[in-house]
C-alpha cells in the first residue's frame, strides 16, 4: 500500500478515505464509502512503476484564492487556499452547443440549457483570471467553440488583454469547411487548435463520434497549417476502439510536421450516467500508452524516452519531444532517465509548461534552411528549431479514480460562469447517476 490519499464516493461524491494497493504489476485506487461500499478501480498497469513515477514538489499557491479551504478537497474549489498549483491553462467555455454528439464528451456538448455568454460576461471572465492567475494561456472550449458567430471578437479580445497563448479546443468541422475561416481566425491572433482527431481509420470514428470522419479531420489540417495556425491533435483513446492504432497516427503526425505541433493522447474517463462501475478492461493507463508508443512505432518511440510533468501531478500525465527528419525518421531530444528525486517548486514547473506550450504548440515561424555546408549537428539543430514534434498524454480523472492528491496539484483549471477558476477534473466530475458537483450548478 502506497501514500494514502483521499477520494470521493462514485454513488454520492461525498469525500472518502482511499488507499492505493499495487498487486503484481497493477496498482489500484481503494476506497470505501459507510452509505455505498467499496470501490476498487484500476489506475496504472506495468512498467514504468507507480512508485517509480512520482516526484515531489514543493506547493505553491494560486496568485489569488477565490474561495476558502473549509469543507474539504473537493468541495471548496475556487481557486481554494489549499490549492497547490498555479493555473497554467484556463479553460473557458463559450458555448454549451456543438455540430456533433459524441457518446465521449466531457461537457455533455448539446444537452445543455444554459445561456451563451455574451462578450461583456466574457470579459469579465476573462478579468477574473487575469486577477487569479495573471498572463497564463488560455483555450477557448465548449461545446463547439467555433459554433459562434462573434468568435474572432472573442480571441481578440482576449489577445488585447494580453493573454499570451490562444488555443480552440475543436472538433475542426468548421476549420474543414468553411473557407477563409482559418484564415480569418489567424489574423485575429488565434495560436493553435487542440483538434480533437482519434485515428487514421474512419470506423475509429464511426465509434467515438458517430459518423465517419476522417476527411474532414485532414482536411481541417490542411487549413490550418496553409493559415499558420498550429495543431495538435487530440486522440481520446479507448480499449479495443483504437488503442491498436497510436503508431499510425504518430506516423500521420509527422507526415504534417511542422504544422502539427504534438499528439496529445487522452485515455478515456468515464462521466455522465453509468450505474455500473466500468470494468478495468474499459480503462487504459499512461504507462499502457507509452508501452503501445514504443511497440507500434517500432521502437522509434521508447517507453523510457517518456517523463513526468513538472507541471502537474506525476500521475497525470507524460511527454516527450522528438525532431522529425525529411525522411520522418524521429530522434529523441533530451536523454532518457528517471526524474530527480529533489523537490522542486511547482511554480517553476507550471512557468515552464506555460512558455513551452507557446513555444511548441504555435505553428514555427519560418521553417529554417538546412544549408549544404552545414554539418550533421548544425544541420539538427536547424531542424529542431522548426521540426519538433510533442508528444504526451494526461489521464483525466473520473469518480472511480479521482485521488485529490493529484487534484490538488492541478494546473488546467475551468472558468466558472460566476468566475471561479475549478480544476479541471473537479469541474467535469459526476456521479454514476451523472449528477455534477460542479458543472451546470449557481454558485
Amino acid at each position: 500500500m502506497s501514500r494514502i490519499p483521499r477520494s470521493v464516493c462514485p454513488v454520492c461524491l461525498r469525500p472518502i478515505p482511499a488507499s492505493h494497493e499495487t498487486v503484481g504489476d497493477e496498482t489500484f485506487i481503494v476506497k470505501a464509502c459507510p452509505d455505498h461500499g467499496e470501490f476498487r478501480t484500476v489506475v496504472w498497469r506495468g512498467s514504468p512503476d507507480f512508485s517509480d513515477w512520482s516526484r515531489t514538489k514543493i506547493p505553491s499557491l494560486p496568485r489569488k484564492p477565490f474561495t476558502r479551504a473549509e469543507k474539504g478537497c473537493p468541495m471548496d474549489c475556487g481557486l481554494c487556499d489549499g490549492h497547490r498549483q498555479h493555473t497554467c491553462t484556463a479553460v473557458l467555455e463559450i458555448t454549451q452547443r456543438c455540430n456533433l454528439s459524441c457518446p465521449v464528451c466531457f461537457a455533455s456538448s448539446g444537452k445543455g440549457t444554459q445561456a451563451e455568454p455574451d462578450v461583456d460576461k466574457i470579459d469579465f471572465l476573462l478579468d477574473r483570471v487575469l486577477e487569479s492567475s495573471g498572463r497564463c494561456n488560455l483555450q477557448l472550449s465548449g461545446g463547439e467553440p467555433t459554433v459562434r458567430a462573434d468568435l474572432d471578437r472573442l480571441i481578440r479580445l482576449a489577445k488585447n488583454k494580453g493573454f499570451p497563448f490562444v488555443q480552440l479546443n475543436s472538433n475542426g468541422l468548421r476549420f474543414a469547411h468553411e473557407d477563409g475561416f482559418a484564415e480569418k481566425m489567424a489574423q485575429v491572433g488565434l495560436d493553435s487548435v487542440f483538434l480533437q482527431f482519434d485515428g487514421t481509420e474512419n470506423d475509429i470514428y464511426q465509434e467515438l463520434r458517430g459518423q465517419p470522419l476522417l476527411d474532414d479531420k485532414l482536411r481541417a489540417i490542411s487549413n490550418l497549417m496553409n493559415a499558420g495556425i498550429g495543431i495538435v491533435l487530440v486522440p481520446t483513446v479507448v480499449p479495443g476502439v483504437n488503442d491498436s492504432n497510436l503508431g499510425a497516427i504518430i506516423q500521420l503526425a509527422s507526415k504534417f510536421s511542422p504544422g502539427v505541433r504534438g499528439v496529445h493522447f487522452q485515455p478515456v474517463s468515464y462521466f455522465g450516467r453509468y450505474p455500473d462501475s466500468p470494468q478495468d478492461n474499459q480503462r487504459i493507463t499512461l504507462p499502457e500508452i507509452m508501452r503501445l508508443l514504443e511497440c507500434q512505432t517500432h521502437g522509434a518511440m521508447r517507453a523510457s524516452h517518456f517523463t513526468p510533468p513538472g507541471c502537474e501531478h506525476s500521475h497525470c500525465s507524460f511527454h516527450a519531444n522528438y525532431v522529425v527528419s525529411n525522411n520522418g525518421k524521429l530522434t529523441r531530444l533530451g536523454t532518457d532517465g528517471k526524474c530527480g528525486c529533489t523537490p522542486r517548486p511547482a511554480s517553476e514547473g507550471a512557468d515552464k509548461a506555460k512558455a513551452f506550450v507557446k513555444r511548441q504548440w504555435t505553428a514555427p515561424m519560418t521553417e529554417l534552411s538546412e544549408f549544404k555546408a552545414q554539418d550533421d549537428l548544425d544541420r539538427f539543430i536547424s531542424r529542431a528549431a522548426s521540426h519538433t514534434l510533442a508528444i504526451s498524454a494526461m489521464a483525466f480523472q473520473d469518480c472511480w479514480t479521482l485521488d485529490l492528491e493529484r487534484l490538488k496539484g492541478c494546473c488546467i483549471h475551468e472558468v466558472a460562469p460566476d468566475g471561479r477558476l475549478i480544476p479541471f477534473c473537479a469541474y467535469n466530475l459526476t456521479s454514476m447517476s451523472g449528477e455534477a458537483l460542479y458543472r451546470g450548478k449557481a454558485q
